[in-house]
């Protein structure tokens, strides 16, 4: 079961009376809002957390960024960091690791955690691609699905899943062009991936697989916006916009 098929049933769950709780608004509004869409509670079946609720209603939410780079592994100063977000108040944290092992620095974040925690599965498919056979573009679509099922058996609360960046809004950005090009890390990974195999984005074809395994798990989707403008100049463009209609 998942907090949105309960409410859709009219079940309060234990996640829902809390947001109530420290909300300080009514146990129906949660209910009917979380039954509609408006608000989500990010809480993985695999994990015991404080649930947060997220969206129209309820406070501002702090989600605080962690994660390696390239050229900096230190998994202690990744723990470090979402230990003084979470002292300082954040209510989730988004672990986005692109160096070292991708696995051992989720599972140290997720297991140190109170907090919902976030992903970018397409980082670590992508990641691993490139360390295998050279370039994203030989990533292959079970790369991707199986590393959003992974991460999502981990118990990952909330993944950000680029699967609006497709063949249309590829053809919109080619024909206008941009000053600032493509700014999103996720969003320049599955362009790449497009382009070079001409085939449409598995994330975008086979959504409903997606939605399988979020469901499975009760994992919050963030529809990821990797057209968004890196400067003014590129401001609700074409491309920008065609991906806003394929997100509704």
């Amino acid at each position: 079961m998942t907090q949105i098929s309960d409410a859709k049933k009219g079940i309060l769950t234990d996640e829902m009376k809390h947001v109530a709780e420290i909300e300080g608004v009514s146990e129906d509004f949660i209910l009917k809002s979380v039954a509609e869409g408006t608000i989500v509670i990010p809480s993985n079946v695999n994990r015991d957390i404080e649930a947060s609720g997220i969206g129209a209603g309820l406070r501002t939410k702090v989600n605080a960024t962690v994660g390696t780079s390239t050229d900096i592994v230190n998994f202690d100063e990744e723990v470090l960091k979402a230990q003084i977000a979470i002292d300082n108040g954040a209510d989730c944290l988004m672990e986005l690791s692109i160096g070292g092992d991708l696995d051992v620095i989720r599972n140290r974040v997720l297991d140190m955690s109170p907090l919902p925690v976030g992903s970018v599965p397409v980082y670590q498919a992508a990641i691993e691609s490139i360390r295998r056979d050279g370039s994203v573009v030989y990533m292959t679509e079970d790369d991707l699905f199986n590393t959003i099922e992974k991460q999502a058996k981990d118990g990952i609360d909330f993944m950000a899943v680029h699967s609006s960046i497709n063949i249309e809004t590829l053809t919109r950005l080619k024909r206008q062009g941009r000053v600032t090009g493509l700014v999103s890390r996720g969003g320049s990974f599955m362009s790449g991936w497009i382009v070079e195999n001409e085939k449409e984005n598995p994330l975008y074809s086979n959504f409903d697989y997606v939605l399988e395994i979020a469901k499975e798990h009760d994992v919050v989707l963030s529809l990821a916006n990797g057209m968004r403008a890196g400067s003014i100049a590129d401001s609700t463009d074409r491309a920008q916009i065609q991906e806003l209609i394929i997100l509704g």
